[in-house]
């Protein structure tokens, strides 16, 4: 592919899939994915490690938790309640729950940091108030099988007979719906006017111009 070659980035305007509900405030980014775990090279098998040290005790042995439920196995959207994803900025995190088999999430509130990874995931993270949020969960909880479908630009989730209103934030809304939320892949795309752009400014130094490959 030539540096200026189109990179497809996918729109997403809408993810449907059935639910999963994690109940709990101020689930940080170490509840997520442990420290330990970060230690690899790549992403990849970070899904088994999800949520480890809440689904597995000391010995290894299965604690309660969805995660561990086999009707919870093929859900892609996550439930969850407020302040989800704060502590240390680990990309880690969007990425275990991506490769467990996430595809959104609805809750409270996130922490600004980590809505930013799972955006640039493609992971849209949009909000409802609490009490919205709880029969979101209940209903998950009894219908395992059913699917949620949240429709990013008209803002709304479509559950049972019922759709309700959240709300995804401008900005991020914008980048999914237009299919400019991997920036990475943008750059790489423009790497050609990067490397022009960058030729024409004079405090930068010829080693720091990146090749156009």
């Amino acid at each position: 592919m030539s540096a200026d070659s189109e990179v497809e980035i996918p729109e997403v305007d809408s993810v449907s899939g059935s639910g999963i509900p994690i109940r709990g405030n101020d689930i940080d980014t170490d509840q997520i994915i442990p420290a330990r775990f970060m230690k690899v090279v790549t992403f990849d098998g970070l899904g088994e490690f999800a949520f480890f040290d809440l689904r597995f005790d000391e010995n290894d042995d299965p604690k309660e938790h969805p995660f561990n439920e086999d009707r919870f196995q093929d859900s892609s959207v996550m439930v969850v309640n407020s302040n989800f994803g704060c502590g240390s900025s680990r990309e880690h995190a969007p990425q275990a729950l991506m490769r467990w088999g996430i595809d959104a999430i609805i809750g409270e509130s996130f922490a600004e940091i980590f809505a930013g990874n799972c955006l640039a995931l493609g992971i849209p993270t949009v909000t409802a108030d609490s009490e919205t949020i709880e029969e979101l969960q209940d209903w998950v909880d009894e219908n395992p099988n059913e699917e949620l479908e949240i429709d990013v630009e008209a803002e709304t989730v479509t559950y049972g007979d019922r759709t309700i209103d959240v709300t995804v934030d401008d900005a991020q809304r914008k980048a999914l719906v237009e299919g400019v939320w991997d920036t990475t892949a943008l750059m790489k795309s423009n790497a050609g006017e990067v490397r022009s752009k960058a030729e024409e400014l004079p405090y930068v130094e010829d080693a720091a111009i990146p090749e156009a490959e």
